[in-house]
């Protein structure tokens, strides 16, 4: 081992000698795997910013074997260090002891029940192993995890708010999107939460995952919650496994669905009531509480497309609230979201709705179409890229011609030479 520890020294200046205590370093692993947790105080004659091919090496041996608390919280601040201070180019040429390490950095702060000490050096594992921003790594998910828990919501939105468009392995698309939808549950960002729970749902699968069921389930609660209502006719682009599947799995949330549909409050209640212990075990007994606030709201909104004006006392009778306070709280929270246009008159309890004030002609208006103008031809131009490059791929034009080969052509009728007028 100190022989090793003098070649980590010696070698890690330029590529040459990098490549060549690669080779050293694969042909040690054995040797360093069974030595385990013995190696820690090595690392402390080693510079991860200097060394750090070599640093990830043991530190991957280190970290292999299951740890006890205090072994966990040893290997730790090394672990968090390394991450922070070493090379790009030296831990890209192990990607996978890297992804390693990290993930069971993951594990020790989860271990010792700290996730928000895992934050940061996590989203700095990402930016450091990624190609570039549009790359999906493994240790997304793991990082989502580690915001879901430590609720550090506003950090794990700084990801997702990057076009992805190249991915590693499917499972991690599949986790990506769906512990992003979670996270964007939390702030409230339904809108961006059900494009994510859309993909999952609609990514393609082979098989039905468990994965795809939960965001299914969150899919159907977060678009009763955002849209105020559900299809359960699923997109052509979905899979044939998910179009026959998942329903089966979400029986009752598809009933739930179905009762939010009629408007009657009373009547979507029963149905949370007699499925709540099936949805407090989904842990989505939240998202069902929200769903009726927003039947409420869906309630209130209906109002306004007939009424110029209404008392709070009708408002209540109307929506099926309990007393003209509660449906003053109500709209006063509407108003305040942008929800609804309306003024309450506190002397005679009245509500008066008014028209959108929006005239789309303020220069932050402009700016924010000319933004999203620009960000749909950016994306045009990168499917157009991407689409020449899956053309010229030997693999796809393989395949294309494969499946052309079952088809035969006699088996259509010819095109007639001339016809008969």
């Amino acid at each position: 081992m100190e022989a090793l520890v003098v070649n980590i020294q010696g070698l890690s200046t330029n590529a040459a000698d990098l490549s060549n205590l690669h080779i050293i370093l694969k042909q040690a692993h054995e040797s360093l795997q069974a030595e385990s947790i013995r190696l820690l105080p090595l690392l402390d004659q080693l510079d991860p910013s200097l060394h750090s091919l070599g640093y990830l090496y043991i530190l991957e041996a280190c970290t292999s074997a299951a740890l006890s608390k205090e072994q966990a919280s040893a290997v730790l601040l090394p672990t968090a260090r390394f991450i922070n201070s070493c090379d790009k180019e030296q831990i890209q040429l192990a990607p996978e002891k890297f992804v390693s390490v990290c993930r069971r950095f993951k594990d020790f702060v989860m271990q010792l029940e700290a996730p928000l000490r895992g934050v940061a050096p996590m989203l700095t594992a990402i930016r450091k192993i990624q190609s570039s921003s549009e790359h999906l790594t493994s240790l997304h998910p793991e990082f989502l995890v580690l915001c879901l828990l430590s609720k550090s919501y506003k950090a794990g939105l700084s990801i997702l708010d990057e076009d992805i468009f190249e991915v590693d392995q499917p499972k991690d698309l599949f986790l990506y999107c769906y512990y992003g939808g979670m996270i964007c549950i939390g702030q409230k960002s339904f809108r961006k939460a059900l494009e994510l729970l859309h993909n999952v749902v609609t990514a393609p699968m082979s098989v039905i995952n468990a994965i795809a069921v939960e965001a299914y389930k969150k899919y159907i609660l977060v678009s009763l919650i955002h849209n105020g209502q559900f299809s359960t006719s699923l997109p052509k682009y979905t899979s044939s496994v998910a179009q026959r599947n998942l329903k089966n799995f979400c029986q009752p949330y598809i009933e739930l669905a179905t009762s939010y549909s009629t408007g009657k409050i009373a009547e979507f209640e029963t149905v949370a009531q007699k499925h709540r212990e099936k949805f407090d075990n989904d842990n989505n007994l939240g998202l069902v509480k929200q769903a009726i606030s927003s039947m409420y709201k869906r309630n209130i909104q209906r109002l306004t497309q007939t009424y110029l004006t209404l008392s709070l006392q009708d408002i209540a009778n109307s929506v099926q609230l309990n007393s003209a306070k509660e449906a003053e709280m109500h709209v006063l929270q509407m108003i305040q979201d942008g929800e609804i246009f309306a003024t309450i008159n506190q002397k005679d309890g009245m509500v008066s709705f008014l028209e959108d004030p929006e005239q789309y002609k303020t220069c932050q208006m402009i700016e924010h179409i000319d933004s999203s103008i620009q960000r749909i031809m950016a994306l045009s131009r990168k499917l157009t890229t991407m689409n020449e490059n899956i053309s010229c791929d030997p693999m796809f034009l393989a395949k294309v011609g494969r499946e052309r080969q079952r088809f035969d052509f006699d088996d259509f009728d010819p095109v007639p030479q001339r016809f008969n007028i």
